[in-house]
């Protein structure tokens, strides 16, 4: 198996050894452009050349603010190329984060997805002074010739290769290893983002641990939407440059169910929240037939999980079971797999917790999601389940060469080549994360199984301590509620330092109005819906539900339904769609506090 020390190399030998197969995919008007490695890797030299051609020098910053499309990857890898180091940045990212991780991380070269992104960077060019030019991926670029247009780039790229020939190889591959290759920097919930830096061994030994555990191959088709601003986005970009697979790439979330159908990849990866909006969806439609259709429905459910709990020990149905699954199959799972485009061999999730109840379901239809885990500075991927080894409830077994152990506490950490190596400019956060024997901290709680597995309790600053030093996981409620109520979009539970747990409760709007006009409601907007007693009542009896199997300290005794869903635009969402869990509590610090008003408290 062949060894490379950085992405840039890895690069260069994947389009020398499969010149002629697909990489890309995208969307364009009529249907999918396609690429083959060989015009990706003439795209790439096209912006490695421009770029060294306006002067960039190695680790230099060249930062990228764009939605998740092909260009995107393009970009990253011209600027690994031309020995840069890339700084990710969210399109969603306002003008003042922007000025920050632009300073930060003194980025020289900017490529902005279009000219409304461009003009944002530019109404804070006075506050960026380390920032030299801006590249517009779609769009004309500005008149002073501060910004120009991705072409003009690339045409100035092609100029400097015929004029510096084998200098692009040369820059390519006279990188070293522990070279900074990216700069992501973290989403936090509070205070300002910090910059993790990722060498390109990083990414080489995330790419090559994938491929070692067969996780993917030369013959798939992945279905790309994350955002390749987060780490979970960039470790596939990784993991496609080792193997080779094609990847179909489109981040409009709104898309992602209708592509999937077109695409027909056999792998993709996800966040909880896509599964549970298709869960809830299924639920929904199947309890709207009614009859037959939902007695029909439920019936196969009860098969399906039947066979999910052999398939789990490593058995396979016989006799009448596989008779009975293969009616299921035909009238209820092969509508729900085609929905996936119908060659999906599973899902891999990542980036927040998956609910147990969610695996299993998908899974007793034949449609497997392997929950994974890692943070930012770990490459994104450290621990997966596995085709042939997978166990619900976890996030799997460590990758090869990854390294475990946990604290007194249960805090996970985690040492191997994928641990960051550093935060940028943060010398004291830093050594805090990682201690002097490179061991990193990761702030998260959890145990190994005696079979191998890693079961993850909840991130060690998010666990609840009740007044009565109760500790209380609050994801695992927000998870099993939202898989038990179709209606519910987004859960917060809160309780730390309290006497009681509460919760903070966001509707679904398209389940929620089509609730209110079976039940009599009319045509209310989303608005009134979540002000009216009825909507009250009906999550009250998912709540009694719910609190039935916990134990008294974790049930949720009071509950709010907020007016608005939460979202990424409003700051209340990470781009990954986890909940900024301290921010929307103090948004509405006035509603939980009336919660607790004239009970007795115990800090």
């Amino acid at each position: 198996m062949t060894s490379y020390r950085t992405v840039s190399e890895m690069f260069l030998d994947r389009v020398s050894l499969t010149p002629d197969r697909e990489a890309f995919q995208y969307p364009t008007g009529s249907g999918w452009g396609r690429y083959s490695w060989r015009e990706v890797g003439e795209k790439v030299r096209s912006i490695a050349g421009g770029l060294r051609a306006l002067g960039m020098q190695n680790e230099q910053r060249g930062g990228i603010i764009c939605a998740t499309r092909v260009e995107w990857i393009l970009v990253d890898l011209g600027i690994m190329c031309a020995g840069g180091a890339t700084t990710t940045i969210y399109p969603s990212s306002t003008a003042e984060d922007c000025q920050y991780i632009l300073t930060d991380s003194s980025t020289q070269y900017l490529f902005a997805e279009n000219d409304d992104q461009a003009n944002k960077i530019a109404k804070i060019r006075a506050n960026v002074p380390d920032l030299k030019k801006i590249i517009v991926i779609d769009g004309k670029g500005g008149h002073d010739g501060w910004s120009i247009p991705l072409a003009e780039l690339m045409k100035m790229g092609d100029d400097w290769n015929k004029a510096n020939p084998g200098k692009y190889e040369e820059n390519a591959k006279g990188l070293r290893g522990d070279a900074l290759a990216t700069l992501i920097y973290t989403s936090g919930t509070t205070g300002k983002p910090k910059g993790v830096e990722l060498t390109h061994d990083c990414w080489v030994y995330e790419g090559t641990a994938i491929e070692e555990m067969k996780l993917l191959k030369l013959d798939d088709v992945q279905y790309l939407w994350l955002p390749l601003s987060h780490s979970f986005g960039k470790v596939l970009e990784a993991a496609q440059l080792k193997i080779g697979f094609t990847s179909a790439v489109d981040g409009r979330i709104d898309k992602l169910v209708d592509n999937l159908s077109v695409v027909k990849p056999t792998f993709v990866a996800a966040v909880p929240r896509i599964f549970e909006k298709v869960y809830n969806k299924v639920i929904g439609g199947a309890k709207e037939a009614g009859g037959a259709k939902w007695a029909i429905f439920k019936w196969s459910v009860e098969i399906g999980k039947e066979v999910s709990r052999l398939r789990q020990a490593g058995k396979e149905p016989g006799g009448l079971l596989a008779f009975q699954y293969s009616i299921a199959t035909k009238l209820v799972f092969s509508k729900l797999q085609q929905k996936f485009g119908g060659r999906l061999n599973y899902f891999v999730s990542g980036s927040a917790p998956l609910s147990r109840e969610l695996a299993e379901f998908f899974h007793a239809a034949n449609i497997l999601i392997l929950e994974g885990y890692g943070l930012t500075e770990t490459s994104a991927g450290s621990f997966v389940n596995r085709p042939d080894k997978y166990k619900f409830g976890t996030v799997g077994v460590p990758f090869g060469g990854t390294e475990v152990k946990f604290l007194g506490d249960g805090e996970i950490l985690i040492k191997g080549r994928g641990v960051m190596r550093g935060y940028h400019h943060l010398p004291g956060p830093s050594s805090e994360a990682l201690d002097s024997e490179g061991w990193l901290h990761t702030g998260d709680i959890g145990k190994m199984t005696p079979d191998g597995f890693l079961q993850i309790t909840d991130r060690k600053k998010d666990l609840i301590k009740t007044s009565g030093g109760k500790y209380v996981a609050p994801q695992e409620l927000e998870g099993k509620m939202k898989v038990l109520c179709p209606y519910v979009s987004q859960l917060v539970v809160h309780g730390d330092n309290r006497n009681f747990c509460v919760a903070l409760v966001t509707l679904d709007e398209a389940a929620i109005t089509k609730w209110a006009k079976d039940n009599g409601l009319g045509d209310q907007s989303y608005g009134q819906l979540t002000a009216h007693p009825k909507a009250h009542e009906l999550l009250k009896g998912f709540f009694d539900q719910l609190n039935k199997n916990l134990a008294s300290y974790e049930s949720i005794k009071e509950f709010a339904i907020l007016p608005t869903d939460l979202t990424e635009e409003n700051g209340e969402l990470t781009p990954s769609l986890k909940v900024k869990r301290k921010v929307v509590e103090a948004k509405y610090k006035s509603i939980l506090e009336k919660f607790y008003e004239g009970s007795v408290e115990r800090i």
